[in-house]
């Protein structure tokens, strides 16, 4: 089967409120050309393994999906896809389903390992922090070594499918400053929330931005105050002000943002912590680079990657990461998002070399 009609299968079921029917399609296509043990847990995560040897490689990706946008619904619900000058066009073309297919037609293709495990995983939710991975984690899924097929195409030069030895993550908080309600003729008769807030915000705005080395690349973070809202009404001195500060975390840094609580009324709260992801073996980097050059005309490169993935949350609990994949830098989440043809076929000559030779 070709990668292309078997992305066209997978990208056409919707997944954004819901990964079941997608999950099913998964286990039948695996259960129907793969002689590996498949399982599918209640979180609609799906995984298949071949071998029982001690060291794992795991070739993981997803199959939820952000909300289309109005033109890639066709009036049934489902999801338009339709090819045009060698690409892909629809929801989930580049992030991600066109590599899970890759990853699945790989690990379909692949031999048995001898004296290892070679997985293929798919989660479900990873659009929602990552959900699915952090489910199927806390019921044991722990690989060696994994692929994650999230995009790292472009990013050395156009057109060339690199390997991301790490990335960023994401911590979002709120800074929450408190004070005291007063009439706005009488300032000094309360506690003004939005002055305290301000005053975290100097605190924030004067942090210096985290950052690491990863097997001699830089990696560096940011922080930013996003949002800011406060007070009633015109004539209230405000007595609850809140901001939001967005935060790109870099492997074993964070910014010291609780900085901000030594003003007077202020706290800060974390909402959201999606965490960075650094490859810790250098063999494993260059095999998979290995397999990258081999499987195009370009030269690939060890790069690093400004987005979340799943690899974080896999990484944290120790597997060796790297990222390859199709997509290209401002593809996903569009209107018009879409994927290569001949890069989903390289990714998956990619996924298949780091199959025979990592486990060989």
């Amino acid at each position: 089967m070709h990668v292309a009609d078997l992305t066209r299968e997978l990208v056409a079921i919707p997944s954004h409120e819901g990964e079941s029917a997608a999950a099913d399609f998964l286990v039948s296509w695996l259960e129907s050309n793969t002689d590996a043990a498949v399982s599918r847990d209640d979180h609609d995560n799906v995984v298949a393994r071949k071998g029982a040897g001690d060291e794992s490689l795991a070739l993981v990706g997803h199959h939820d999906v952000v909300p289309p946008d109005d033109a890639q619904v066709d009036a049934d619900g489902g999801y338009v896809v339709r090819e045009a000058d060698g690409r892909l066009y629809g929801r989930g073309t580049a992030d991600m389903k066109g590599c899970v297919a890759a990853a699945m037609l790989a690990f379909a293709d692949a031999d048995t390992p001898d004296e290892g495990e070679l997985v293929f995983a798919s989660f479900a939710g990873e659009e929602q922090g990552g959900v699915g991975c952090r489910a199927a984690i806390d019921a044991g899924f722990a690989p060696d070594y994994a692929v994650v097929g999230e995009g790292s195409t472009g990013y050395s030069g156009p057109g060339v499918t690199d390997v991301a030895v790490a990335h960023k993550g994401r911590r979002g908080s709120t800074i929450v400053a408190e004070g005291a309600a007063a009439h706005a003729s009488e300032p000094e008769a309360g506690e003004n929330a939005i002055y305290r807030a301000t005053d975290a915000v100097d605190v924030v705005r004067a942090l210096d931005f985290p950052s690491t080395d990863v097997l001699g690349h830089e990696l560096s973070g940011s922080v930013a105050v996003t949002e800011i809202e406060g007070g009633s009404a015109w004539n209230v001195i405000p007595e609850r002000c809140e901001a939001t500060v967005d935060e790109r975390t870099v492997p074993g840094e964070r910014a010291p943002i609780e900085r901000a609580e030594d003003i007077p009324g202020v706290s800060v709260r974390v909402d959201q912590d999606l965490p960075p992801m650094a490859c810790g073996d250098a063999d494993f980097a260059d095999a998979v680079l290995d397999a990258a050059a081999d499987a195009q005309d370009g030269a690939p490169e060890h790069v690093v990657k400004p987005h979340a993935t799943d690899a974080g949350w896999l990484a944290e609990t120790g597997t060796d990461c790297v990222v390859v994949g199709a997509a290209e830098p401002g593809e996903a989440h569009t209107a018009t998002e879409s994927v290569a043809v001949d890069v989903l076929e390289r990714c998956q000559r990619i996924y298949a070399g780091v199959a025979a030779s990592w486990l060989a």
